[in-house]
This record gives C-alpha cells, structure tokens and sequence, in this order.
C-alpha cells in the first residue's frame, strides 16, 4: 500500500509539472537534459534544505513571501505564506504572518498530508508566538501558544529552539518580537533548551535545558567557564523516523569575539544525549548538517583535512563515531536523496571559492557518493547585500519521492523558487 502510494505521488507530480505555466529553462551553465521550471516568483522562498516545500500528494507547493529584500524585518512586519497549486499555478494566499525571519521564512511545512500545513504565527496585540496548524482542503486551522522550527514528516510532533530568542544566537530561524519581549541567556540556564510539541494536544515540553545538555552530553562539549558565554540551543532538527533531534549549540563569549559551536544530538524524550561534533572539531570550520534517511547517522560541511581545499562533506554516527568523508570539496546546504540513492545535492556561499567564484553565481551541485563525480544542476544568483542577515542561500532540497529538487534563485532581482526533474539521471542509477 505505502509503495502504491508513493507510485502515485510521482505520478500526480509529474503530471503537474509536465502542465506548469512557467516555461521549462536551464539555468546557465546546468546540465542538460534536465529539466527546471520557475514556479514562483516575487520576493518567495521555500523554507530549508532540510523539509520539502511540496505537499505529499505532490499537488501543492507551499511558500513564504517576504514583503521588502533590503533590509531586516522589525516586530510587526508582515510576510505571506502562500499556497500554488502546481498544474495551473493558482496562487492563494493562506494568511498573513507576522511571525518569519528572512532565512526560512514562517517555518512553513507539511505534515503527513495535504490537510496539515504548519507555519509560525505572532498575535501582534499580546505579542505571543504561535504554531498554526492549517488544512488548505478543508479551510480550517488550529493553533497553539509557541513557535515551531520542524515538524516530524509524520506530523504528530514539532520541535523548536528558542525561537523568540533566536535573534541572539543567529538572526533569520525565529520570529520577531519588540526587544522587550526578547532576553539573552547568561552561561548555562535552566529555563531555556530545546523544546517538543505533541501535535494533537498542543502541549510543549522542554525536553532538555541548556544546564542539563551540559551536565549530561557526552562527551563533553569542551566549555570550562560557561558562565562567560551567551549559550543557546539553535535549530531543531528531527530525522525522519522522528526517533531523533539534531541541534546546535551556539556559545558566544559576552566580551565579543568568535562564537563556539557544538552540535548536539537528542532522543525527543531527552534522554541519549550526545555531542556529535565538539567545540574542538567544529572550530576547525563546519556548517550546515542533516540526518541521513537511517535516522542514525548525519551529513555535515566540517574540516576533518587540512591538506584539501575547502571543507569535506562527511557523513557520522548521532554519537560522533564513525565519521568519514563521502565526498570532497563539500559546499553549501547538503542533504542525501531521501531514498537511499548515494546522491547529495547542495549549493555554494558565494565565498566559499572551492566550488564557487564568488562572482554572486553559485552552483546547484548533484554528487554521487558512489563515482565521486558530480552534474552542475544549474547555476543560481544570488543578491549582493551589505548586511549577510538578509541574503538569499539556494537551500535545495529533495522533495519526499526523490524524484525532484526544489531550490530558490534570483534570476529577475529578486526571490524566486524553481523545481528540477531527475528522473533522467536517477533511472540511469537503477541496477
């Protein structure tokens, strides 16, 4: 039955995309022979690399749209999040949220089906942050108090870092509210961690503060004078058997200077926890990691050889073992084919000049783990801002079947968002 249903999604995708009203276009440079429509365009971003923008019947496509691109977003502004339809392209505008940063928007995902679209909501007259939880069939919604970074694929859980502190830690992942409303954490604090939703109830439990990650990680992060740190947990990250989470610890010296990171990994009871990759390691320069479709095992950008160019893509156990480079440079937001397949696509920094030459055009990079080789998918542009707060990353991401990457570009001077078909190329991986 799950295969039937899965055959059908592509099915239902491919049909609508086959039925776009965007002209199908490579962006310069890409590979030929694969496809990319633009299906979305007007300051509109998909959410991350990690979550698929496209419903799970394949119908939808659901996205935010940010009202202004040059300059950072105070309490009370107000973006879209925005419902296409993918065969004729209708637009709706589901509602207007006034709790989004600029990176990934409202948060906005899906659950299981068509019937449950997620995405973060602020009450501008009690200054609350709430999680919506919406059915575009049916045109119903629900909510409850608390923002939400990731829902679980099967959406009966959410999971969010503080999201109204988020600012402090790292603008762009949380909601705004007046600075009145905001507080910065000193050391190791007892009333902020990482936090849990029960979906159909509403109720949130922190799973874990920030004290009790630092008594009980281990190893050891390898922070000896906490007290001398702003520590927050950010981005919350569930693998896709919801058994896990992922999160970074960022730990800023009050005095200034450069922060501290250490990843973190979580059973969403808050039992087993885990420093993945410590203070040490990830100084050495690392960034952007997901789980691997196991649920056990993370891919990750970090510096584990000095003697290549750029970072290597590696891939370790939720514990930190068995950490080995799969492919090399590594760049970007990359994630693994959600069906097991050895590829990876990611994107590029405009400085990360391994892959990218910094020239405000950066590549769409599809690996294949098991060749060691790679296809330019395609070439995007990205804005030049004086402030990197409120740049645009590509944050491509594969959709549920494996079957399409979606990712955001900015070809016409401002955001839009494009899906790639790789049919093509992953049949000519089947044995």
């Amino acid at each position: 039955m799950k295969n039937c249903l899965v055959i059908l999604l592509i099915c239902t995708l491919a049909a609508a995309f086959s039925g776009m009203i965007y002209p199908e276009q490579n962006a310069p440079g890409g590979a030929a022979g694969i496809p990319i429509r633009k299906v979305a365009s007007g300051k509109i971003i998909h959410r991350f690399h990690d979550t698929s923008p496209i419903s799970p019947s394949g119908k939808y496509i659901a996205l935010f749209r940010i009202p202004f691109e040059d300059h950072y977003p105070e309490a009370g502004d107000m973006g879209e999040v925005v419902l296409i339809d993918i065969a004729t392209g209708k637009e709706t505008v589901i509602e207007r949220s006034f709790g989004w940063e600029m990176q990934v928007g409202a948060n906005v995902q899906w659950g299981a089906t068509d019937h449950e679209l997620f995405y973060n909501q602020v009450d501008t007259s009690t200054w609350k942050a709430y999680t919506i939880l919406h059915d575009p069939i049916r045109k119903t919604s629900r909510k409850w108090e608390g923002a939400t970074f990731m829902v679980t694929p099967d959406g009966k859980q959410t999971a969010s870092h503080n999201m109204i502190n988020s600012v402090n830690a790292q603008s762009g992942y949380g909601v705004i509210l007046p600075e009145k409303f905001r507080s910065k954490n000193s050391g190791v604090v007892n009333n902020d961690g990482l936090f849990v939703t029960d979906v159909k109830t509403g109720e949130t439990k922190m799973i874990a503060s920030i004290k009790r990650i630092f008594d009980e990680a281990t190893p050891k992060i390898g922070i000896d004078d906490p007290e001398n740190y702003e520590i927050y947990t950010f981005k919350a990250m569930w693998n896709a058997q919801g058994t896990r989470l992922m999160t970074c610890l960022i730990i800023k010296p009050k005095t200034g200077g450069p922060r501290k990171v250490a990843l973190i990994t979580i059973r969403p009871d808050g039992t087993e926890i885990r420093t993945a990759i410590t203070t040490k390691q990830y100084s050495k320069g690392g960034h952007h990691m997901a789980w691997m479709p196991d649920g056990d095992h993370f891919s990750m950008n970090l510096e584990v050889d000095s003697t290549k160019n750029g970072l290597e893509l590696i891939t370790a156990r939720y514990d930190g073992s068995e950490i080995k480079t799969v492919f090399s440079p590594g760049s970007g937001h990359p994630s693994f084919h959600p069906k097991g397949l050895p590829l990876i696509i990611t994107d590029a920094y405009n400085h990360e000049k391994s892959v990218a030459k910094g020239d405000g055009i950066v590549p769409i990079r599809l690996m294949n783990t098991k060749t060691g080789k790679e296809i330019l998918l395609a070439n995007v542009r990205v804005p030049s801002v004086k402030d990197n707060s409120f740049r645009m990353d590509a944050h491509p991401t594969w959709d549920r079947t494996g079957r399409y990457v979606i990712f955001n570009g900015y070809d016409d001077n401002n955001r839009g968002v494009y899906i790639a078909d790789l049919q093509k190329t992953i049949e000519e991986l089947k044995p």
